[in-house]
């Protein structure tokens, strides 16, 4: 019994040394974790307190329409502002609040610079007024106070369309084309007839004019790549797409071709 007694003994002395050692090891791993969130802590305060917390740069990306001095301005960001102060929702709102802006995000690049992306509503016309032309944006709205003294190269000019149902009709019918057709249109001019106030002539880039009914303009406008790749290219004319389709040379005695609506 007492050499067993003994023999406890001796096996309990052994392990004392390891155990002040591991716990020693913990209260080495408490200081460094606190040591470490002291020296965090210490890093956040002086970052905050100097000028790399305040704003440096701000970037602006995916604008064409709008300078990106502008839609700095509109953000209501400066360089110096502090970066913690920045609510990047409410920046995004008032980026947004512009009419051309279809969306904006803002991202916060460490330490101190700001980018802006935007994404604009194409312009799908420009209503020719004067000495100047107002832009027709893709989802329909006119930019009345907002006009412009030169035209975009790849919208059309609306010619003698004045506010009211028949502009109504000519943005909502350009809104229905693909954007391959919609730029390949030069001019689109309000022609009024006697039997047909809804009528309107279109001048092409390929050389061509379109004579067309707002009516059915859309509809029927869809179909212009296939009706003009089945003409002469060396020859241009008026394709009449009022009652089916049909095509006159502009030269005299060319060749006049027609088809039913539907056809082609």
């Amino acid at each position: 019994m007492i050499g067993l007694d003994q023999g406890k003994i001796v096996s309990i002395e052994e392990r004392i040394p390891k155990l002040k050692q591991q716990r020693r090891k913990k209260a080495n791993r408490r200081l460094v974790t606190l040591l470490s969130l002291f020296f965090l802590l210490i890093v956040c305060v002086v970052y905050f307190q100097s000028p790399l917390s305040h704003i440096k740069k701000i970037s602006v990306s995916g604008n064409d329409l709008y300078k990106a001095e502008l839609l700095v301005e509109n953000s209501g960001l400066s360089t110096g502002m502090n970066i913690w102060k920045l609510d990047k929702k409410e920046v995004e709102t008032k980026i947004e609040k512009l009419p051309e802006i279809k969306s904006a995000t803002v991202k916060w690049s460490f330490p101190n610079s700001v980018l802006i992306t935007v994404e604009e509503y194409d312009r799908i016309a420009v209503i020719a007024n004067e000495n100047s032309f107002i832009p027709v944006l893709e989802n329909g709205e006119i930019l009345q106070d907002e006009g412009i003294t030169s035209s975009p190269s790849n919208a059309p000019i609306l010619i003698g369309f004045t506010e009211g149902e028949i502009l109504e009709e000519m943005v909502n019918s350009l809104k229905e084309l693909p954007f391959e057709i919609l730029y390949s249109i030069s001019e689109v001019n309000y022609t009024p007839k006697e039997t047909d106030r809804f009528h309107i002539s279109l001048y092409m880039n390929d050389g061509n004019e379109v004579s067309a009914s707002l009516r059915s303009f859309s509809k029927k406008m869809i179909h212009y790549p296939s009706i003009v790749s089945q003409l002469d290219p060396s020859q241009k004319g008026v394709i009449d797409l009022e009652v089916g389709s049909y095509f006159k040379s502009y030269e005299p005695g060319g060749v006049e071709t027609s088809e039913e609506e539907g056809e082609g």
